[in-house]
């Protein structure tokens, strides 16, 4: 089939690139003249594993191309898909400008039957609205899909390649089978296409992510309730995992999720369950626990050192990014952490394995000032008092715990994702502080 997929974020990048992969020949729009002749050099600007290697291949087949010509990108497709930014405002309300400036732009280019497809992640109605701003402009034959993506970054080309579902919400058999044809070399071992309405589809993605981001903070709070009580939350995440109806995934306690959808999706579907009269009260206090987890490690740094004050203090800090295997510190709790604690006097000396540019354009200059970032995870705890973690990059994973003290002026370690086994730390004699799990050789 010929595609064109208007915007090169991370969701039209890898939607294209895997689309080009099984075979369809694939043009990628963006506005961003730079973006594209860097794309057309060959270079991939966003960090996920195993797109580079698609990418370079499925280039150099010719099946995947970048312009910034949307007329000439539309004019011989089948399939348009629309992923675009919906970035949130602060009422928390998707911002649609984009989709429908481009949605208007295609009802004037339109001359034969398109099926356009909405990726991004859109609010309940954008369907409907996408429908309304293209048949403004046109009398064209076309149909409006409602697509959403479920990519985990750090796994998004796995993710798209054998996905678990396929969502597609339409209401013509037309659409729903041209896009069933499209996702079919996707699902060969038996995973389902899922075909429905419009609105149905659109409050999926939303469903999805505000269900993720409450199972992993209401673990965030058993974890805040162990710390009260003298509980270790890994023995009642394995004791509530194993059940069946609850399942092991998004249940390790920590310092709250980050990342662009997950924030951006719970408060979305606040937003649209406000604005239809309904008090989504569980979403609510998702969001409130999730703001205050992200900084609960400062809390614990405070009472350790008996003071706000960390004036003249050096912490290393591992981890950047707001998950691993990828360069995304959209929401990240490593931005929130290290403003607060430069705020309280502290220097910081930082690592993250892809994070440090992204990272470096994100923060605050005050926070740039007072920050050294280091080139290896062993140079980030050379001679600080305290090694903070904000990340679960697998390489933090295999450092000997017993060495740490040969290279700190205090081997005290601040966990925020609880990475290190107790009663290693126990025997290192390390201090060591995680979430919802009892401290370790501190008084």
């Amino acid at each position: 089939m010929n595609i064109t997929v208007v915007g090169t974020g991370y969701v039209g990048l890898v939607s294209g690139t895997c689309f080009a992969d099984s075979g369809n020949n694939v043009t990628c729009v963006d506005i961003d003249e730079n973006k594209v002749n860097e794309l057309r050099e060959g270079n991939v600007p966003i960090y996920e594993p195993g797109l580079k290697t698609i990418f370079s291949r499925v280039i150099r087949e010719e099946r995947l191309s970048f312009t910034t010509d949307l007329a000439e990108a539309v004019k011989d497709a089948e399939i348009i898909f629309l992923c675009l930014p919906t970035p949130p405002g602060a009422d928390g309300q998707a911002d649609l400008s984009a989709v429908l400036k481009v949605a208007g732009d295609l009802g004037e280019l339109i001359e034969d039957y398109k099926v356009i497809v909405n990726k991004s992640t859109v609010p309940v109605g954008t369907a409907d609205r996408v429908r309304e701003a293209i048949a403004a402009k046109t009398d064209v034959e076309f149909d409006i899909v409602s697509n959403p993506e479920f990519l985990r970054e750090g796994a998004a080309v796995e993710d798209f390649r054998k996905p678990e579902r396929v969502v597609i919400g339409t209401s013509s058999e037309r659409a729903a089978e041209i896009m069933t044809t499209l996702y079919e070399p996707f699902v060969r071992s038996g995973n389902p296409i899922i075909v429905m309405d419009e609105r149905s589809s659109e409050l999926t993605k939303y469903a999805a992510n505000a269900m993720l981001a409450t199972k992993i903070t209401f673990m965030n709070e058993i974890a805040n309730i162990c710390e009260k009580v003298g509980a270790n939350v890994d023995n009642i995440r394995r004791g509530i995992g194993t059940d069946s109806r609850i399942g092991k995934r998004f249940l390790f306690a920590g310092i709250g999720y980050g990342g662009s959808c997950f924030p951006k999706d719970v408060q979305a579907i606040h937003y649209t369950a406000g604005q239809n009269g309904y008090d989504f009260k569980i979403i609510d206090s998702v969001m409130k626990v999730n703001e205050a987890q992200k900084v609960s490690i400062v809390k614990k740094m405070e009472d350790y050192y008996g003071t706000s004050d960390f004036s003249g203090k050096t912490f290393g800090l591992w981890g950047l990014s707001f998950k691993p295997e990828t360069d995304d510190i959209r929401e990240a709790p490593a931005l929130y952490i290290a403003k607060e604690l430069v705020a309280r006097g502290a220097n910081l000396k930082a690592y993250d394995p892809e994070a440090i540019e992204t990272f470096k354009k994100a923060t605050s200059q005050e926070v740039l000032d007072n920050t050294t970032f280091v080139g290896s995870q062993q140079k980030a705890i050379e001679d600080v008092d305290a090694l903070v973690i904000c990340t679960e990059w697998n390489e933090f994973r295999r450092p000997t715990i017993d060495r740490f003290q040969d290279h700190m002026r205090d081997s005290i370690i601040f966990d925020g994702r609880n990475l290190y086994d107790l009663e290693r730390a126990r025997k290192a004699n390390i201090k060591y502080i995680s979430v919802g799990r009892p401290s370790i050789n501190v008084e």
